[in-house]
């Protein structure tokens, strides 16, 4: 096949990205190593940040997000049995949408079908040949099948995982990385939401984050050890330790009922740099991962795509590469500050194996400090609902 681009990875980014450059009349063919069905079974983040609404709206693909999305203008942050909340709309005047990843991901296949998007599913043994010249190629078989793709550029949007950010030679890529000491283990069930706002939690007992995704599908999550297995924890076991780390007269309105999902995530945060080499430019997991504390993970992919796409609008519509060449450096500047917050947030609000009383201390005065401190709490406020683009 030929293609202006390339897209390495069938998510919510390389769906996105290959939606945006439908609409301006790029060609693109994306690549997937997983079924669909098994990209929409993924469960994800829900939080979506402005700048990533207003891509889906200029994708074409908001429609049912603005009909069946929660705008949130707020956050509560609780520790032991006092609880606060953060005013997006009072210290920023923009609001974040509840809609889940999966959702997106729905929208923007759909999206992609109807227009008669070329989307290889279930694919094998990719390579990307020739990234560091002006004709790449991204081999792969389907099926026992071989097949190229020749391309002007790729885009690996293909995960942490993935082949793309591994095609960059050793001794140009670098990489930074944290590893937390624990985990989150997450449950989906068809209950009501305890509160109409998202609740994070500092309790003795570690962090917990009360979510939803609508008005009968609610998410939660509870702090535990890297030993921890799914198996270990029944629904009754995670209900009543999640009772235990959220203020009392939150977890007396707790509406418990059985789990649909349940999983573990270790914690990490990671960058490589640089995100361009060649003609191959990296997009989301594939070139960073953040902790869920500051829910950026999508976001800040999406941030990516906004920048990837517009630096090919450039270099397609008006012949230049400016864009391109500064593709890596302005979106690792964004990047780097949503790792910041994560980080920050993440050390705010978990326990950690070892924490001493003075750390235990620090916490709480931190947590007063933003309590009662208006600009502690724009700053928060600025970066949670996303940094501009």
């Amino acid at each position: 096949m030929r293609t202006q681009v390339a897209i390495i990875g069938g998510g919510p980014s390389g769906l996105l990205l290959s939606q945006l450059l439908h609409v301006r009349g790029i060609d693109s063919v994306v690549v997937e190593r997983k079924t669909k069905d098994y990209v929409l079974g993924r469960i994800r983040a829900g939080v979506l940040e402005q700048g990533l609404v207003a891509l889906m709206e200029e994708a074409g693909c908001a429609n049912r997000m603005h009909a069946e999305g929660f705008i949130h203008d707020g956050a509560l942050i609780s520790y032991g049995d006092e609880m606060f909340r953060i005013d997006f709309s009072e210290h920023t005047g923009t609001p974040v949408m509840v809609y889940g990843q999966t959702e997106v991901t729905r929208d923007l296949y759909a999206a992609r079908e109807a227009a008669g998007g070329r989307i290889e599913f279930s694919v094998e043994d990719v390579v990307i040949r020739g990234a560091d010249s002006d004709a790449p190629q991204v081999t792969y078989t389907v099926d026992g099948e071989a097949r190229r793709i020749e391309c002007d550029f790729v885009a690996g949007c293909d995960g942490f995982h993935g082949v793309s950010r591994k095609t960059i030679p050793d001794d140009v890529r670098r990489e930074y990385e944290k590893v937390y000491p624990f985990g989150w283990l997450g449950v989906l069930s068809e209950t009501p939401p305890v509160n109409h706002e998202l609740i994070y939690a500092n309790s003795a007992r570690g962090f917990a984050l009360c979510s939803m995704r609508n008005e009968n599908l609610s998410r939660y999550y509870i702090q535990c050890s890297l030993d921890d297995c799914v198996e270990d924890w029944t629904d009754d076991a995670f209900w009543a330790e999640l009772k235990r780390r959220i203020p009392k007269d939150q977890a007396d309105k707790l509406i418990t009922g059985p789990s649909i999902e349940k999983s573990i995530a270790p914690l990490r945060s990671f960058v490589t740099e640089p995100m361009r080499w060649g003609r191959l430019c990296l997009c989301g997991d594939a070139a960073h991962i953040v902790p869920p504390t500051g829910a950026k993970g999508l976001n800040t992919a999406a941030s990516d795509v906004h920048y990837l796409y517009n630096a090919l609008r450039d270099f397609y519509e008006n012949g230049s590469e400016v864009g391109i060449d500064g593709y890596s450096a302005t979106a690792l500047a964004r990047v780097w500050k949503a790792e910041r917050f994560s980080w920050w947030f993440s050390s705010v609000m978990h326990r950690y194996p070892g924490q001493s009383d003075f750390d235990l201390k620090m916490q709480i005065a931190e947590l007063e400090f933003l309590r009662s401190n208006k600009a502690a709490q724009t700053a928060m406020a600025e970066n949670y609902v996303g940094l501009p683009y």
